[in-house]
């Protein structure tokens, strides 16, 4: 997985992840950038290293539940990603590629809201060329909720769905761990909306509970 927050790949992804590490899969995940200064008007106060310090343990207690073998992070500036030169994004997961040697990415989808999701979209495409030696063979984007379907004109339409129907509960207990991240229902980044969205991407897949993608890429 490679993520522009933390929390956006368990939002993302984090049931159909479960579901891959019960059946033997290893998984790692890449977070790029902080996901916290943005809230704050000085991004290197003693307290925003704090604060970002403990998002990064609750990043490390969600993962763990969904199985993920190790969580790789970097300090990229929250909601800042188009003040980074591309290449810099690049490198970065051109190197943990270099060092999982991963054959399928989960990352953002193009088109959404959050700026930082649009640049690291385009970041994994440009690390990942089909080019000889590659070894990725499938990329996916997912939906994150408050970002996806906050753009306009919606434009997200996935045609690849993983039944998450025995995995929901483990989920949502990852989503837990992101305690300053959650919201209130009716707010779509809440326990209760990423459950809801989970049912109705299950019910148009003819499932009780499914997470939803665009395959960007499968080469078979």
């Amino acid at each position: 997985m490679v993520a522009a927050h933390p929390d956006d790949e368990v939002l993302g992804c984090g049931g159909t992840v479960a579901r891959l590490t019960n059946d033997g899969c290893e998984v790692y995940t890449l977070i790029l950038g902080t996901g916290i200064g943005a809230r704050y008007g000085q991004a290197d106060s003693q307290n925003v290293k704090s604060e970002i310090e403990k998002l990064k343990k609750r990043a490390h207690a969600a993962n763990e539940i969904i199985g993920v073998k190790e969580v790789f992070f970097h300090n990229f500036a929250d909601n800042r990603f188009d003040t980074v030169a591309l290449l810099d994004l690049v490198k970065v997961i051109e190197q943990a590629k270099e060092d999982i040697k991963p054959d399928i990415v989960f990352t953002h989808y193009a088109g959404d809201l959050n700026i930082d999701h649009q640049i690291t979209y385009k970041a994994v495409l440009t690390a990942t060329r089909p080019l000889s030696e590659e070894t990725v063979r499938q990329i996916y984007s997912f939906e994150v909720l408050s970002s996806t379907e906050w753009n306009y004109p919606l434009s997200f339409s996935p045609n690849v769905f993983f039944d998450i129907s025995g995995v929901i509960e483990a989920k949502m207990k990852a989503m837990s761990q992101y305690k300053s991240e959650l919201r209130e229902f009716p707010h779509p980044r809440s326990l209760e909306g990423a459950k809801s969205n989970a049912k109705v991407w299950g019910m148009k897949a003819g499932l009780k509970y499914a997470e939803a993608f665009e395959c960007v890429r499968w080469i078979r």
